[in-house]
């Protein structure tokens, strides 16, 4: 292959980064409006939808645009896509079974609360080898953020704060809004590298 064609799966990898931030963002907003026990439900709920729907947006724009790209690869890219492939299965096998894990620690011993702060934890953590399977630096960054966000909330934050005659869960809050900020942030850097390869590709990698 030409050093000089970025193949239509470097841009479609962009553009499937996009929409799982898109889709896993918006869960994490969900999670911080259950949070909130029914305060500003609808609205928060609108303003999330719009969110994930404009990430969504993006990355299907990307996958459109980048049907008119060459699917050429070298053989060495073709053997590390399959590669990429297997660990990215891994990864996220490894993810859900701890997930799954922590779910059922929690609530066994009568701690649910703990566990959407844990599974911050855990998600943030997945982000690292992401980094160095995708070669992507804002991965490391996102992680990063995520665990700190998780720690930060389990050290500092009380699990209940009672406002008025309100109880919220202000570990849920914390974390489910954090953690969609910062997916969110990452899905928009992750969709403005999708729009440099593709216009890269289409100025002949200049």
């Amino acid at each position: 292959m030409s050093q000089n064609v970025i193949p239509r799966v470097a841009v479609r990898s962009t553009a499937f980064g996009v929409l799982f931030m898109a889709f896993f963002g918006t869960l994490w907003a969900g999670i911080g409006i259950g949070g909130l026990q029914g305060w500003g439900f609808l609205w928060l709920l609108i303003l999330s939808l719009m969110i994930g729907i404009m990430l969504l947006i993006g990355g299907m724009i990307l996958i459109k645009a980048s049907r008119g790209l060459s699917n050429e690869m070298s053989e060495a890219d073709a053997r590390r896509s399959k590669r990429v492939g297997m660990w990215f299965s891994v990864i996220y096998g490894l993810e859900g079974a701890l997930i799954g894990a922590a779910s059922a620690i929690c609530d066994a011993t009568n701690h649910f609360d703990l566990f959407f702060p844990v599974m911050g934890l855990i998600v943030g953590a997945h982000f690292f080898p992401l980094a160095h399977l995708f070669r992507v630096r804002t991965h490391y960054i996102a992680g990063s953020l995520l665990c700190l966000l998780a720690a930060i909330t389990l050290l500092m934050v009380p699990a209940r704060v009672t406002l008025g005659h309100h109880q919220i869960v202000a570990w849920w809050t914390s974390v489910g809004f954090g953690s969609a900020l910062i997916l969110w942030g990452t899905g928009a850097a992750v969709w403005l590298t999708g729009l440099r390869l593709l216009k890269r590709a289409r100025n002949g990698f200049k």
